[in-house]
């Protein structure tokens, strides 16, 4: 693209522009994981709009083990406890922001009160 890069110079991907271009992503900005139901994007091949996982020979190592666990791990937790808001906190009052970092985490945490289900074993 008529770039000039000196050997051994370090180049950083500014990743989260790429997680939100509004040329690719429709409401960039907002958190809207049925995005990927429909969605024709594999990402496990060379979709480069996924890159924080990782693209080509430089994937996470980790995927094919987090998507064989995570599934179990988070149905064991979510039906073991039973989830609410706190008092006087209504589902529009969540606030769903992100903030920039490393990793993207809400800006305001979220607060639930679980209650432990207990199952009888027969």
């Amino acid at each position: 693209m008529g770039y000039d890069i000196a050997e051994g110079t370090r180049v950083y991907v500014n990743v989260y522009e790429i997680m939100r271009d509004s040329k690719v992503w429709d409401q960039a900005d907002t958190f809207l994981p049925e995005r990927f139901v429909e969605s024709s994007i594999d990402f496990v091949r060379h979709n480069f709009e996924l890159l924080p996982f990782g693209a080509g020979r430089r994937s996470c190592p980790g995927r094919v083990f987090a998507m064989a666990i995570i599934e179990k791990v988070l149905a064991t937790v979510l039906c073991n406890f039973d989830w609410s808001l706190p008092h006087g906190v209504n589902p529009e009052d969540v606030d769903m922001t992100e903030r920039c970092g490393v990793a993207n985490h809400k800006k305001v945490p979220l607060l639930a009160h679980e209650k432990p289900i207990h199952i009888v074993n027969w």
